[in-house]
């Protein structure tokens, strides 16, 4: 039985992301939110495109006001009024000086901008009443980039930020990775859907649905395969159409020792390489993990509902980032905090309790969530948003101690 590390190790070793040639699109950047940016970005323009002012006052030569201020104001002649979006016409000469405003071009000759609090207007003059510093409030050309270096790099998401760029940029289309295809299904004769009447013995599959909702927040598309009984011809069959259609399959269930547990076996003849049987884990020991010859990778995960939780927040969450194309940031991300409540393990494998993250006096706490903590236990794992990661050997982590959680929001 693996650590979790070790797990994660070879798990994430086995993913390459997609071709950046092969699997990659061309949208307008309107449907480019939250994408994958495929290629780096370089642009023609400089930014600023051009010098200009970053206060309205007053442009002026630094040689004029330089040694300005209240009781000896330097009085400079006013010979343009130039808004932003404005062309200037004139040159600076000795003491004159443009009105300008925030956003506005540079007219020739000027070198700095005095902002108007530190001015008086008298008639078609201006009064500098305090000494500037040479270049102030002047953005330079070029300041912020060079036309022509790399303005935004492959592998990362683009958000509102990465966008306006792109815009500012004049980048009306932008090449992005695909999103990731997952295919999903459950196994089990005790299953069924969530129209269908329960009859004694039975359970509503909701692994295919929280699956599908967690897919999609990465971003990836859930391709859906329902549930397939306990028999091994169909369950080979489904397995054939996952592997056929997908760059990531994802079963829950079947993957324990039970008599009806086929997922290792079928794998196994299909020419599967098994890498991960089990995981030193509480939830989530019994979790398969598969690759063939090329893609797709292959989870087999348990059937509780909080351990298939908690084993794709932990394993398969990432894959889907790094396959996806994502350069950096795949990574699980454990932070520390401080715990709420006492936190109990028998200290034999890695334990993951959920529970929220609660800001508390500008402190991030970690509060357990109420109830059973049985893999079996779906239902006080809603409204949580983050797992506390108790590792092998620690029993206890009293009230106010550091705990390290897993946030499995985003």
């Amino acid at each position: 039985m693996l650590s979790v590390r070790d797990a994660a190790d070879i798990i994430f070793n086995l993913v390459q992301p997609l071709d950046s040639q092969q699997d990659t699109e061309v949208v307008d950047l309107f449907a480019a939110n939250g994408r994958i940016l495929a290629t780096p970005v370089t642009s023609p323009l400089d930014f600023p495109h051009w010098d200009n002012s970053a206060m309205d006052g007053y442009a002026v030569r630094y040689e004029d006001v330089q040694n300005a201020n209240a009781e000896q104001p330097v009085k400079l002649e006013i010979i343009a009024e130039i808004p932003a979006g404005y062309q200037p016409k004139s040159t600076l000469k000795p003491g004159q000086a443009a009105r300008i405003f925030t956003g506005a071009v540079m007219p020739k000759g000027a070198d700095t901008v005095v902002m108007q609090e530190k001015t008086r207007r008298e008639d078609n003059c201006v009064l500098v009443l305090t000494a500037s510093q040479p270049g102030e409030f002047v953005r330079r050309k070029a300041a912020y980039y060079q036309s022509g270096t790399q303005l935004l790099p492959a592998g990362i998401r683009l958000n509102a930020a990465e966008i306006a760029v792109l815009a500012a940029a004049q980048c009306p289309q932008v090449r992005i990775y695909r999103r990731p295809r997952v295919a999903i299904f459950s196994t089990g004769d005790e299953l069924v859907t969530v129209n269908q009447p329960l009859q004694p013995g039975q359970i509503v599959d909701s692994n295919q649905y929280a699956l599908a909702a967690l897919v999609r927040q990465m971003g990836a598309e859930p391709i859906l395969l329902g549930i397939v009984k306990d028999n091994p011809a169909a369950l080979e069959a489904t397995i054939q159409q996952a592997i056929a259609n997908a760059d990531i399959v994802i079963s829950s269930g079947g993957v324990s020792v039970g008599d009806y547990d086929y997922v290792d076996k079928i794998l196994d003849s299909l020419g599967a390489t098994i890498h991960i049987r089990s995981v030193a884990m509480r939830p989530g020991k019994p979790l398969t993990v598969a690759t063939f010859s090329q893609f797709p990778i292959y989870f087999g995960l348990p059937g509780n509902p909080a351990a298939v939780l908690v084993t794709f927040w932990r394993f398969v969450q990432p894959v889907i980032k790094k396959l996806g194309g994502l350069a950096g940031g795949w990574e699980a991300e454990l932070v520390k905090v401080r715990s709420h409540d006492e936190l109990r393990s028998d200290g034999k494998r890695e334990t993951y309790i959920w529970g929220r993250l609660c800001l508390i006096d500008g402190v991030y706490e970690f509060h357990q969530a109420g109830g059973s903590h049985s893999s079996g236990n779906l239902i006080n794992l809603a409204q949580t948003n983050a797992l506390a990661v108790l590792p092998v050997g620690q029993r206890l982590i009293l009230p106010g101690e550091e705990v390290r959680v897993l946030q499995i929001f985003g």
